[in-house]
């Protein structure tokens, strides 16, 4: 199974609110069904972030760090909202394409303890597998039993599910966003990284551009380098969804241009 991440920074313009890159979400759609045409038992987990939308509802509230007042509740409330409302546009793009996706709210049945996704509900991603089906899901609020509430993001729910399903268990996970992969201080693409070398990035790596809740490069390295740490089996691969046709070649397992971050 390949687990792949659509940026919020990929498919929408996070320096703008609910803003949408339809045409950017129509093409990896379609780049999607394209791999499956040509590899018909290729098996899809698809996740996206909140960009623009999610991401802009909640940074008024401070939801990712808490939420205990009324204010903040209602801003919960909205944060989901948004968030749905973004996965409206990339479900229907992915059915339009032909992609037979399954959209399904992460906040119906997820459970954190501190900021730390504890429990979500396997069974139905099992199921839609089960049938063929591509399970979609995406950054979304969840109840914290410290923090009343709290995000999680698309990584989130994929360290989650890395773990948890263990039929089929993911061999690779695509991150694609709008950089060429990770950037060392001068710009160029660290192509492998392993997690012996993560002492040393963190002093270049930097945050995400724009209004980002859940966190940059380093989170996102980061929690890659204890996964892969983890389960060596997994490859992480973070690459630029911009480039036309390299989510298609990934998907069928060619050498694409990027980071790979691997046991």
């Amino acid at each position: 199974m390949v687990m792949v991440k659509l940026g919020g920074s990929l498919i929408t313009d996070k320096g703008r609110a609910w803003t949408a890159r339809y045409e950017v979400i129509a093409r990896l759609a379609r780049e999607v069904r394209q791999a499956i045409d040509i590899l018909p038992g290729l098996t899809i987990l698809l996740g996206h972030g909140s960009g623009s939308f999610g991401h802009w509802a909640a940074a008024p509230y401070g939801t990712r760090l808490g939420v205990h007042t009324s204010a903040q509740w209602r801003g919960y409330a909205e944060v989901s909202a948004a968030a749905a409302r973004l996965n409206r546009i990339v479900t229907d793009a992915f059915l339009e394409a032909g992609v037979p996706v399954l959209s399904l709210q992460p906040s119906a049945s997820a459970r954190c303890c501190d900021g730390v996704l504890e429990y979500l509900d396997t069974r139905p991603i099992q199921a839609a597998l089960s049938h063929g089906l591509v399970p979609l899901v995406y950054g979304d609020v969840a109840f914290d039993a410290v923090r009343g509430g709290t995000i999680i993001s698309t990584e989130d729910i994929f360290i989650f599910l890395a773990r948890a399903l263990d039929t089929p268990r993911p061999t690779r996970i695509l991150l694609l966003g709008e950089v060429d992969g990770v950037l060392d201080e001068k710009g160029t693409v660290i192509p492998h990284i392993s997690p012996p070398d993560l002492p040393a990035l963190r002093a270049v790596l930097g945050g995400a551009q724009g209004v980002d809740v859940t966190g940059g490069m380093v989170d996102k390295v980061t929690r890659m380098l204890e996964l892969v740490r983890e389960y060596p089996e997994i490859q992480v691969h973070i690459m630029n969804g911009k480039s036309p046709g390299l989510l298609t070649c990934a998907l069928l397992g060619e050498r694409t241009p990027g980071t790979c971050i691997s046991g």
